[in-house]
């Protein structure tokens, strides 16, 4: 499968239909479900949107990871699931952004999609040219780098 990589900006109908770019629609075509859950990121000013199976990796880890029944869990729930919705593909590859996640994001007649390896975030592009600038810039200012792997880069 391949990633999800790249920035796409595309407009939103009257109708509230914006296209998914084709690459990442691409990358859901052998997914159960033919579209995207939704859902508000809860880090940033963002949408973020994914297919079925990371779906489910990601509702798994809420119940692996955090102690059931415990305040950071009902957090997290709340915050992903019950604000979660599955936007399926038109036949043109168009997907309904439900109003209230595009209100909490700030999007209104324009959508960039940006890749994040398995999910794709969704964000209103000046708020995402900002954000983009302040990362590079920080990553840069901390001197961010991967440890290097053994075996590449002449090590051995």
């Amino acid at each position: 499968m391949t990633l999800l990589v790249g920035r796409h900006v595309n407009k939103i109908d009257k109708k509230g239909r914006v296209s998914v770019p084709k690459p990442f629609r691409d990358h859901f075509a052998r997914e159960g479900f033919s579209g995207v859950y939704v859902y508000p990121s809860i880090r940033w000013g963002a949408i973020e949107a994914c297919g079925e199976s990371y779906f489910r990796q990601l509702t798994q880890r809420l119940d692996d990871s955090l102690e059931m029944f415990s305040p950071e869990q009902d957090d997290l729930l709340i915050a992903i699931l019950d604000n979660a919705h599955a936007a399926p593909f038109d036949p043109e590859g168009r997907i309904v952004i439900p109003a209230e996640l595009l209100e909490m994001a700030a999007i209104s007649t324009e959508a960039r999609f940006v890749g994040r390896a398995h999910f794709f975030q969704i964000w209103q592009p000046q708020a995402h040219e900002e954000h983009r600038k302040r990362g590079l810039e920080q990553a840069r200012a901390r001197g961010v780098t991967l440890p290097p792997r053994p075996g590449y880069g002449g090590e051995s």
